[in-house]
């Protein structure tokens, strides 16, 4: 089983940064590719970006340019550098990876932002 933890979300105004962080544990032998969703209210879940485990990544259209996914394979973890911030933003955001064959989900931190 795998556990993953996100944090770094708060309120913050639109400009702003954040940096969303998510830390895997468990039984892991390796993490392949890991994701970033985001779930706005009313809204269904979708995909901001993608970061295999050879590095290449891939983006939502509407965070091109804004975003930038990592992660550090040491310590199992994916992270969200979140630029420009804009209201339509606001979102509870899920990390997600894929284990062997396996995905997991993590339990979603809280991002809003306001004008």
């Amino acid at each position: 089983q795998v556990q993953l933890v996100e944090s770094g979300g708060e309120s913050v105004q639109a400009g702003g940064s954040l940096r969303l962080s998510c830390a895997a544990s468990g039984s892991i032998f390796s993490i392949n590719t890991m994701f970033w969703y985001r779930q706005a209210p009313g809204k269904q879940r979708e995909l901001v970006a993608t970061m295999t485990n050879s590095g290449g990544t891939n983006y939502a259209d509407s965070v091109k340019g804004r975003f930038t996914i990592s992660r550090d394979n040491a310590k199992n973890a994916v992270y969200l550098q979140m630029n420009s911030l804009k209201p339509d933003d606001t979102a509870v955001y899920y990390c997600r990876v894929l284990v062997s064959t396996r995905l997991y989900w993590g339990q979603g931190t809280q991002v809003t932002v306001f004008s």
